[in-house]
């Protein structure tokens, strides 16, 4: 049995950071239905596209249900009903106000429900001067000072490979809160309303640079903390063929190790000295061999230097496949299969791999609609019996 196994989740969120925190929450057991508006979320557009869908969007919303509502509709709104009264946790990704302005918010589904989990996801929080701002990953790490440590050049600065507030500032903390949530409801018998603003947490993902600040009065400069390129011993080192070699030596011993493996002059490899210089000279001994030259050596010495791989590369290293990252798949309706996206719950609180369809537009609503089957003896008539009163039927649908 999961840990999630009876868990209702009803999920209002669209695109990223929601959207992998329910499909977390489902990956542990928990039932997920998607609430999408009339022609469904945005992302089942966006290319590529898979079997119709956004590839994005299969990945994101394996093994939940998709109930297609107009939440601008009275009636469509009270068709929720039924479903706040028996919901375990309730994600929503609306901008501050829209789902009070809906009828749907915390107090308002309190009222139907007390023991509902209800977790708020946006950009800067429930309150605050910047609540209603609009923005996205690069504006949340840009305003919090994360983005700032690593720019990259002034005159060719890099847009950062990770949305690092989507997903570390808004998809984990949702998920970490909601399963707190959870824990203190199961003691307390209350639920609660959880404010999870994406800006909040890239303050955490700081830390360094924030403890030097505090710590000296001087907070780091772009580029030149020891973790943001200011150290030889951390640092991205080109090959001749133009791959990457990623330098993590920081303990002495590894790098040690690592000067020792490539053969570094003896001057630079007392990088306190001049450490530019001893950075310039790595770069050079680096620059100088192809990175498949490099990997033998680097491998042997263990020293936290290794080889930049590509996604494709790194889907096939032994190493992630026998781990079983890709095991799990997205099933289509056609019979076609994907790799299932990667999460990072246990092997043990997950199924066994196997493939799980993605939410289908509207299919939570023709289930509801169907009508059930009648069991047999219901389905024939029953024989008039004279002065006994007939007794109400148990467990009949509709009920």
């Amino acid at each position: 049995m999961q840990p999630l196994n009876g868990v209702l989740v009803l999920d209002f969120t669209t695109l990223l950071p929601g959207p992998l925190a329910t499909l977390m929450l489902a990956e542990a057991g928990a039932e997920v239905i998607k609430i999408e508006r009339p022609g469904g979320e945005d992302l089942r557009a966006y290319e590529p596209l898979w079997d119709g869908e956004g590839a994005a969007f299969v990945l994101l919303n394996r093994g939940k249900t998709s109930l297609v509502l107009d939440l601008k509709s009275k009636a469509d709104r009270a068709r929720l009903i039924p479903l706040l009264k028996r919901a375990d946790v309730l994600v929503e990704q609306f901008r501050p106000g829209v789902m009070k302005r809906l009828g749907l918010g915390y107090a308002d589904v309190r009222k139907i429900n007390k023991r509902v989990v209800y977790c708020s996801i946006s950009g800067y929080g429930q309150r605050g001067p910047r609540a209603g701002e609009a923005g996205h990953d690069i504006n949340y790490i840009g305003g919090t000072g994360l983005l700032a440590l690593a720019p990259g050049p002034a005159d060719r600065p890099v847009v950062p490979p990770m949305l690092a507030a989507d997903i570390a500032g808004g998809t984990m903390p949702a998920v970490m809160n909601i399963l707190l949530g959870l824990r203190q409801r199961d003691t307390s018998g209350k639920g609660c309303h959880i404010d999870i603003a994406m800006a909040d947490a890239m303050f955490t993902f700081a830390w360094h640079a924030y403890a030097a600040g505090l710590a000296t009065g001087r907070f780091p400069p772009a580029s030149k903390a020891r973790l943001t390129g200011g150290s030889p011993r951390y640092q991205l080192y080109p090959t001749r063929d133009g791959k990457l070699v990623a330098c993590g030596a920081l303990e002495e011993k590894f790098w040690r190790a690592f000067t020792a493996a490539i053969r570094l002059p003896p001057e630079f490899t007392d990088d306190a000295r001049d450490p530019q210089a001893a950075r310039d000279a790595v770069a050079a001994v680096i620059a100088a061999k192809t990175a498949e030259q490099w990997r033998p050596v680097l491998a042997a010495a263990d020293c936290c230097v290794t080889i930049v791989a590509t996604l494709e590369e790194a889907m096939r290293d032994p190493h992630f496949i026998e781990r079983g990252l890709f095991a799990h798949k997205v099933a289509a309706t056609s019979g076609a299969t994907l790799p299932a996206l990667p999460v990072p719950i246990d092997v043990a609180f997950r199924t066994r791999p196997k493939a799980k369809p993605t939410a289908m537009l509207g299919a939570g609503n023709k289930a509801a609609k169907a009508p059930r089957r009648a069991s047999a003896a219901a389905a024939k008539p029953k024989a008039r019996r004279p002065r006994v009163k007939p007794r109400a039927a148990k467990g009949r649908s509709g009920r």
